[in-house]
């Protein structure tokens, strides 16, 4: 922990002091000496899923991943009237709770600890409250007004109902949903204030059939049992994971969840930032892919704690924003609500919305139009924030009455686009979470002018998904016996198809020469496949492919894209003539024009076809039709050379025609150096 954010908690006691009586403490550790764990063995304090992810990734496992030493703990924990609550390993601190003033100097006095720095009050009913801390986020109940479904969309897989329908438009994400990608394999952390009634609301009716909650735990209370406080997680848990056909679908609804709650409902201290960090930790250790948190903090807390300067929300300096940072580090894509003081006095993002490597969302209606709370970047270092917009503005939400209503905050615009982005992860597991995150980004309707309110804008998921396509694909090509194969490795489903274009010499742009429909499959998944083109009368020179694959044929927006290009060499020019002696294939002939490399006064007419063709002439023409030369070979099977006085042919295009007892089997254009 820096310095910096060590005096700002400092000056909270300082400057407050009987406000509030504080009986819990950070115990921050110098270091993780003597500790039992290694580098060699992680599977002792990771997940083997948080192991693979480094692997893929190229992650490197470093002292951030080696829990806190396990005897500081015990040794913390065995002082008279201390109570150990959680640890953080990235933070290397405990909090601790205790009224005995005299256990603080003994937890001073041990070797290991740097210092002790109270850090919230005593949580009790009747002490000075905040309130509800979520009021201005609580659900519209009752019917939904009916929006205006836009014409012309074809069936989806889901059954949206009008209202998740507009949500998931302004995105284009149900291209994604229809692509087979709806969060299958993949592992979202939700960490939030607690998941009230989720085991029987039925916006999670298939979540829980299918087993797709992992695991929870209170940081707060120290159990497993998360249904027993806050609704605000659930609200945004619906948002993700709902699957009620017709009426309210969630943006990854096949995704599977791990439920952590970090935020205490009745109070405002910073513990719940060290809470956020071991809520953080656990989801990386977990394996989770991606964690989805709509809490913050900077303004408003309880016991006469001030409120942070802006300028420590830099990204760097408070215990969540370094936390939300070292997830990213692992691996784990991370997702911040940007905050709601956009009207507000405070007016700008909260943290750990200024993380660094975090997606702080803003809040829009499903038309676009910013709502006027969702808070103003940027980070207290000048950086772009929030990055990114989704729908927070009447966003469809479950509510505790088992009945879906709508609710305004950045609180939802969070899991909308956590959503989202896990779906797009899942169709391209070989990119890392930056990637990811990037993607997002470039396809923001304000990427080329992002700004203050929005960020990058509002991602289209299938720009993103083709930005992504292109940057994966990989194409090639050869040339044999006259015959191009372009090769191609790309990720498809069965309703996707392919155009490929070529452009030869002397051609200044592409034209189609064919067509191919992609493998079956509906869902997302790798091909490869192959087009073999026939190269007959084609100038001797490079040949350019290029494929375009139709991601969409239902929709003219971002519908096509050019997935790779590839070039070869056609090293002569080739003839396909009648067929040769008992035989159906055509002839086979190549010629090349070369110098003589030794004495340079000729050039070398190369024939050659595997075919035995009798009484041949060739005829070699100017451009304007006047013949130039004739040869005859009696019998020509295999390869021929025949040299040519240089003098006899400038530099230039020339036509050449092939008989066989005077009869035509070919003609070639062919280019002298």
């Amino acid at each position: 922990m820096k310095k910096v954010f060590l005096l700002i908690i400092i000056s909270f006691v300082l400057l407050q002091p009987s406000k509030a009586q504080f009986t819990r403490y950070i115990v921050q550790l110098k270091n993780k000496g003597g500790s039992s764990y290694s580098f060699s063995n992680p599977i002792a304090y990771l997940s083997q899923r948080a192991i693979d992810r480094r692997i893929k990734y190229g992650i490197a496992i470093d002292s951030a991943d080696i829990p806190v030493t396990p005897s500081y703990i015990s040794q913390i924990d065995n002082i008279a009237n201390v109570t150990v609550l959680n640890a953080s390993k990235w933070l290397n601190s405990v909090t601790i709770k205790t009224t005995d003033a005299n256990a603080i100097t003994a937890i001073n006095a041990l070797p290991f600890v740097q210092n002790t720095i109270a850090i919230a009050a005593r949580s009790t009913s009747t002490q000075e409250l905040t309130g509800n801390k979520f009021e201005s986020e609580e659900i519209t109940a009752g019917p939904l007004p009916l929006l205006a479904r836009p014409a012309g969309i074809s069936a989806d897989y889901f059954n949206y109902g009008t209202n998740s329908f507009n949500e998931i438009h302004l995105h284009n994400g149900e291209f994604l949903h229809n692509i087979g990608l709806r969060g299958q394999g993949m592992q979202i952390a939700m960490l939030d204030n607690g998941f009230n009634n989720y085991t029987i609301l039925k916006s999670f009716d298939s979540a829980r059939i299918n087993n797709q909650i992992l695991g929870t735990w209170d940081f707060v209370a120290q159990e497993q049992n998360v249904t027993n406080d806050g609704s605000h997680g659930m609200q945004c848990f619906s948002t993700i994971a709902a699957n009620i056909p017709g009426v309210f679908i969630g943006k990854a609804p096949k995704a599977s969840f791990w439920l952590f709650q970090t935020e205490e409902n009745i109070t405002e201290y910073p513990i719940e930032e060290h809470n956020w960090a071991c809520g953080a930790e656990r989801s990386d250790s977990a394996g989770a892919d991606i964690i989805s948190s709509s809490l913050g903090y900077g303004y408003g807390f309880d016991g006469g704690i001030p409120d942070y300067p802006y300028s420590s929300l830099d990204g760097n300096t408070t215990m969540s924003s370094k936390a939300a940072d070292l997830a990213a580090k692992k691996g784990i894509a991370v997702f911040i609500a940007a905050g709601n003081a956009g009207d507000g006095a405070w007016h700008y993002i909260i943290t750990p919305a200024d993380a660094d490597s975090a997606v702080a969302v803003g809040a829009v209606s499903y038309s676009g139009t910013v709502g006027g709370f969702s808070s103003y970047g940027p980070s207290g270092d000048g950086q772009i924030k929030p990055d990114v917009a989704s729908v927070g503005v009447s966003a469809v939400v479950q509510n505790n009455s088992n009945a879906v209503g709508t609710s305004n905050g950045t609180s939802f615009a969070c899991p909308n686009m956590a959503g989202l982005a896990t779906c797009l992860w899942q169709g391209f597991p070989e990119f890392n979470n930056m990637k990811i995150i990037q993607a997002l980004k470039q396809s923001g309707s304000k990427y080329l002018a992002p700004d203050y309110r929005v960020g990058y804008g509002i991602p289209n998921m299938k720009l993103a998904f083709s930005n992504l396509l292109t940057d994966y694909a990989t194409s090639n090509a050869t040339i044999s016996n006259c015959n191009a194969t372009v090769t191609w490795s790309t990720k498809d489903v069965s309703a996707m198809n392919y155009e490929i274009e070529r452009k030869v010499p002397g051609e200044i742009a592409y034209r189609k020469i064919g067509e191919l429909n992609a493998q079956s499959g509906d869902i997302l998944s790798n091909k490869s496949y192959s087009f073999i083109n026939p190269l007959e009368n084609i100038q001797a020179g490079p040949i350019s492919y290029r494929i375009k694959q139709v991601i969409d044929t239902t929709s003219a927006s971002f519908s096509a894209l050019y997935i790779d290009t590839a070039t070869v060499t056609l090293p002569a020019a080739c003839i396909d003539a009648v067929p040769g002696p008992g035989n159906t294939d055509p002839y086979k002939i190549i010629l090349s024009l070369q110098p003589n490399p030794v004495t340079g006064s000729t050039i070398t007419l190369v024939v050659e076809t595997p075919y035995a063709i009798n009484n041949m002439y060739i005829n070699i023409f100017d451009s304007k039709g006047s013949l130039m030369i004739q040869l005859k070979e009696s019998k020509l099977s295999g390869r021929k050379t025949f040299e040519i006085p240089a003098n006899r042919l400038a530099a230039g295009k020339y036509y050449v025609s092939v008989f066989s007892n005077d009869k035509s089997i070919g003609t070639a254009e062919l280019i002298r150096q």
